[in-house]
C-alpha cells in the first residue's frame, strides 16, 4: 500500500513538472527568452501565507544558516526540475525489490 502511495505521488509530481515544462516553454517562445517558473513564483501562486510562515520557522535553526543560502537556493531553483527531482524519488522509494535468485524470502 505504502509503494502505491510513493507511486503515485511521484508520477503527479512527474505530470506537475511536465505541466511546468510545456508552460515555461510556451513563456519561453512568446516572450522569445529563456523563461523558468521558480519554486518561490510557485509557491506564492499555490499559497504565499504559508510560505511567509516558513521563513521564521526554518530562520530559527543552525543560526539562520538553513534559511539564507540553503532554503534561499532551493526556493530560486527551477520548479520543474525540483518537481522533477523529487518525482523520480518517489518513483524510486516505491518500486518493487528485485526478487533474489537461489534464496527463499520470507
Amino acid at each position: 500500500m505504502i509503494r502505491f502511495i510513493f507511486r503515485f505521488l511521484g508520477l503527479l509530481c512527474l505530470a506537475a513538472a511536465f505541466i511546468l515544462v510545456v508552460y515555461d516553454g510556451t513563456k519561453s517562445i512568446a516572450g522569445n527568452a529563456l523563461v523558468f517558473t521558480s519554486v518561490r513564483a510557485l509557491w506564492e501562486l499555490i499559497n504565499a501565507a504559508s510560505l511567509a510562515r516558513l521563513q521564521p520557522l526554518v530562520a530559527g535553526f543552525a543560526g539562520g544558516v538553513l534559511w539564507d543560502p540553503a532554503m534561499l537556493t532551493v526556493l530560486d531553483a527551477p520548479a520543474a526540475a525540483l518537481l522533477g527531482i523529487v518525482g523520480i524519488l518517489f518513483l524510486l522509494f516505491g518500486r518493487r525489490k528485485k526478487p533474489l535468485i537461489g534464496y527463499e524470502r520470507d
